[in-house]
């Protein structure tokens, strides 16, 4: 692990400083070239803007001299704040830390290899401002490879049927989220991708625009076609965490009795196999003794895996109300609450 420089102070809890309106949010892994170009551009777009804002830059364990060198801007500028991962944890748990340090209203998460263009933080906040919770940026002219490109398209469908948060650019980084909005998300494994759609169902206001999309000039993408699978298990993921983590017993449940009937059914179409005789119109070949079919070991089969399957949601069902109650937390999100004053009673007169 990197040695912080003289004068500048590392801590693992959110340190208390003055309120900001944005927290632009940047992992790094890998990004030497990258660093300062960033931070000039960074410095350029907000001093235009005339907003106030943070800084936050993670290094994701990076082999190479990302850490030393976004600690070394830190200890020049004040809005800058530098953390480092000891190894490489990914984009999505380097993304959280920025989120748990971050002060500002408006949180933006970004790329930090440059091909993200941070002229766009204004359009994000004008949408924003606009009425919006979430504003998601889209790559519409995306320069990467075109099977990139096509793999993309095909899993953002996938995942706005499967989530019907309709947007065309789950991979974009760039992003505004009014704070309040991720308050209570915690994110694991790869999930990043999926915080819109946690937050709109946090009843929040989700929607997109079209933003710049620059070709990388300098290093290499750290992503291969292994996170294809990746995104389809985070799907089925938040899929089941958004519809069914409140009634596990529907999805291990309804397999189980699904299952039951296949075996229910097999075991039935065994024991009519066994009662044709050997003489019927159809033919010999439709009588068959219950050991000349897979049916009887099918239906026995069946019937063990749906007995399973609903023992399984039953288990979900004590882990859930565990989790549920033991921390106290409600299984429901309340936006508002209105109740009309009662008048005041006028003083009672009658003992005087």
């Amino acid at each position: 692990m990197q040695a912080a420089p003289a004068g500048l102070a590392l801590s693992t809890e959110t340190p208390d400083r003055r309120h900001v309106e944005l927290s632009i949010i940047v992992p790094l892994y890998d990004e030497q070239d990258n660093v300062r170009p960033l931070h000039e551009k960074l410095t350029d777009t907000m001093a235009q803007l005339g907003r106030s804002y943070e800084l936050i830059l993670i290094n994701d364990g990076s082999s190479d001299s990302t850490g030393q060198l976004i600690q070394e801007i830190a200890e020049k500028d004040d809005r800058v704040i530098a953390i480092s991962f000891p190894r490489n944890y990914g984009q999505t748990a380097a993304l959280s830390a920025g989120i748990d340090h971050a002060a500002g209203d408006v949180i933006i998460p970004m790329d930090g290899d440059l091909q993200n263009d941070p002229a766009d933080i204004d359009r994000l906040l004008k949408k924003l401002d606009q009425g919006f919770d979430v504003v998601s940026g889209w790559r519409k002219n995306r320069r990467d490879s075109w099977i990139r490109v096509r793999l993309s398209r095909v899993a953002n469908a996938l995942i706005s049927r499967a989530c019907g948060v309709r947007l065309h650019d789950y991979g974009c980084s760039l992003k505004a989220y009014r704070r309040e909005v991720l308050q209570g998300v915690h994110l694991y494994g790869e999930m990043h991708r999926f915080v819109p759609v946690y937050a709109a169902w946090r009843g929040a206001r989700v929607t997109e625009i079209p933003v710049t999309h620059h070709p990388r000039a300098r290093g290499r993408s750290k992503y291969g076609l292994e996170r294809v699978a990746k995104v389809l298990l985070d799907l089925i993921v938040v899929k089941f965490l958004l519809s069914y983590l409140t009634k596990p017993i529907y999805v291990f449940g309804g397999f189980g009795l699904f299952t039951l009937l296949l075996g229910a059914g097999s075991f039935v179409a065994a024991v009519v196999f066994k009662l044709i005789p050997p003489d019927n119109p159809l033919g010999p070949g439709w009588h068959k003794d219950l050991v000349e079919t897979p049916l009887p070991i099918a239906a026995v089969g069946f019937c063990l895996l749906g007995i399973q399957m609903i023992l399984i949601g039953l288990l979900a069902e004590m882990i859930m109300r565990t989790y549920y109650e033991s921390q106290g937390k409600s299984a429901y999100v309340i936006n508002s609450i209105h109740r009309r004053q009662a008048a005041a009673r006028p003083p009672d007169t009658a003992a005087a």
